[in-house]
């Protein structure tokens, strides 16, 4: 596992090297390569809205202007393709199988972001020979020249959920209000904690369906206080998300929320989240703008 993430990190530091680097092009200015900047989206149980905060961020993501690529990493209940409302025709699948190269299977939605779709039913990628294992992770080339690379990882702490883990600039973990969903996001973390050799984990929080902004805030002290005592692990509350009847609207219709439903509650918590993890000042507003902000930058 530590020899997986440590080649996908060092391919992401080789790829970013590239801004130092120019490609001239006739008659055009010299074009500098950014950084790519990778976000991986975990959960330690299934069903908390995960793979659905993934695709709406990165949605969110391309609104600032962010080129964004989403990895549906899920092998095993891949769906991303499903939130989008996409039916893609490759995926991993066909790239693990050598049928397809990474760069033949990207699509490109309408939404403004690119997304490399999963491969329902498929786990064998836990159990690539180291060969296969470092051909795959070169094949991630493909996303150099993107902003942001979101990472949809499974729920639970597989081998190969863990790589992603550890290789990403950040973790975010999404969590409920649900006993059940509090105790397995405290269960990755600490899985995380022991299992990860890195000492820089950067872990953000985000509490899914939240009734309130207490109830968020309530939830997320719980987890970091306790990560903060057992685990001396730091957890940063990136923020929450409303439990809002657009969000189930959406899934039904297979529609992203930030997309189809841009004014309703959950939608202006995403756009936050954004901004917050950006560092960049979200424009104050009248009403539920306002009133989120306040009391989201307590």
């Amino acid at each position: 596992m530590a020899d997986q993430a440590e080649s996908l990190r060092e391919l992401m530091k080789n790829q970013n090297n590239a801004v130092t680097n120019t490609v001239t092009i006739e008659n055009e200015q010299p074009k500098v390569k950014g950084n790519t900047r990778i976000i991986a989206v975990s959960s330690g149980k299934g069903g908390v809205g995960k793979t659905n905060i993934s695709a709406n961020l990165a949605i969110a993501y391309a609104k600032i202007g962010k080129k964004v690529v989403i990895l549906d990493a899920d092998l095993g209940l891949a769906n991303v393709n499903v939130i989008l409302g996409i039916i893609p025709k490759y995926n991993l699948y066909h790239v693990i199988r050598k049928q397809k190269t990474m760069e033949e299977i990207v699509y490109e939605t309408e939404y403004g972001i690119r997304m490399i779709a999963g491969a329902s039913g498929f786990s064998r990628i836990a159990n690539l020979s180291d060969d296969e294992r470092h051909e795959f992770i070169s094949s991630f080339k493909v996303f150099d020249d993107a902003d942001i690379l979101i990472i949809d990882t499974s729920a639970g702490v597989s081998d190969s959920v863990l790589s992603f883990l550890e290789a990403a600039d950040d973790v975010i973990i999404v969590t409920t209000p649900e006993p059940t969903a509090i105790t397995d996001a405290y269960g990755i973390i600490k899985v995380m904690s022991t299992e990860i050799d890195r000492t820089d984990l950067n872990i953000k929080l985000i509490v899914n369906r939240a009734q309130s902004v207490v109830e968020g805030k309530k939830v997320a002290n719980r987890v970091i206080n306790i990560a903060g005592q057992f685990l001396n692990q730091k957890i940063d509350y990136l923020g929450f998300v409303y439990d809002d009847i657009a969000v189930q609207n959406c899934v039904r219709k297979q529609k992203p929320f930030t997309i189809y439903e841009p004014k309703s509650k959950a939608s202006i918590c995403l756009d936050h989240l954004v901004h917050r993890l950006e560092n960049i000042e979200y424009v104050e507003g009248k009403g539920l703008n306002s009133f989120i902000r306040k009391f989201v930058n307590k």
